[in-house]
């Protein structure tokens, strides 16, 4: 295979990432919104919108801040390319800063309850289509791996065997997607508990993959990109405990009053 894959469409050159992430994002919202007819919780008009509007700004700029700030460096250089800065992206950037609109946004209508479950499925969908893409363009874009020695290295452009970072991702996606799947099939858990969980598990992905691709070290040794995941990690492992605790706390509660013939 010659990297980077391109299609020709209306007689013009496509890269295959772009491609495939636009293919991603829609085939995603088309799920979505499939998922979101079938589903037994129905949000009003103003907060779906919010919810909507605040995901979609939050993963926006999220996603190109971050994208540049892997390398701020050049992003703060005197070479500063507002085309540059707007082809940089990443998905870590984009799901952390879709959760804070998705969480302004629900303060501003007044929405207490979780609206994440919904879409951890056509999220992933979309990242493992978008993922091809990236595998598709090799090293023409920054989504590759380290040169190894390792089984799986491959040729994506030049000399090196390198990590196929995106194919390692679009397995892991596979798999927690079945996982996820078995959580939500069982009804155990509280309303939010399979996005919380698809969080954790990608963001501790995203922070071990990224030793196995080029990347500028800022502290510790650890990139941008790192150091976003340790402090998304670090956000949702307060909010499952502290949610536990309350949990704990209102069942301790209504035991108590039921003893007492409350």
């Amino acid at each position: 295979m010659d990297f980077p894959v391109t299609f020709h469409i209306l007689g013009k050159t496509i890269l295959a990432h772009p491609l495939f992430e636009a293919l991603g994002m829609f085939i995603g919202m088309r799920y979505y919104f499939y998922l979101k007819r079938k589903s037994a919780e129905k949000l009003s008009f103003n907060t779906s919108a919010a919810v909507l509007i605040g995901a979609t700004a939050g993963a926006l700029i999220g996603s190109k801040l971050i994208g540049n700030l892997e390398n701020p460096f050049v992003l703060f250089s005197e070479k500063f390319s507002f085309a540059r800065f707007w082809s940089n992206n990443t998905i870590v950037g984009g799901l952390a800063f879709g959760l804070i609109g998705v969480e302004l946004a629900k303060k501003i209508v007044g929405h207490r309850q979780s609206t994440g479950d919904l879409i951890v499925f056509p999220l992933m969908l979309a990242m493992i289509i978008g993922r091809i893409g990236c595998f598709l363009t090799g090293i023409y874009e920054e989504t590759y791996g380290i040169p190894t020695r390792f089984i799986f290295g491959m040729h994506l452009g030049d000399q090196y065997l390198r990590h196929p970072v995106a194919l390692y991702e679009i397995g892991f996606l596979i798999v927690l997607w079945v996982f996820l799947k078995k959580i939500q099939n069982s009804r155990k858990y509280r309303s939010g508990f399979v996005f919380q969980i698809f969080m954790i598990a990608y963001f501790m992905f995203r922070f071990c993959l990224d030793f196995i691709k080029p990347r500028v070290e800022l502290f510790w040794g650890l990139g941008t990109i790192q150091l976003v995941c340790l402090c998304v990690i670090a956000y949702y492992i307060f909010i499952m405990r502290n949610t536990k605790s309350v949990s704990s706390h209102q069942i301790s509660t209504y035991e108590n009053s039921d003893a007492s013939g409350g």
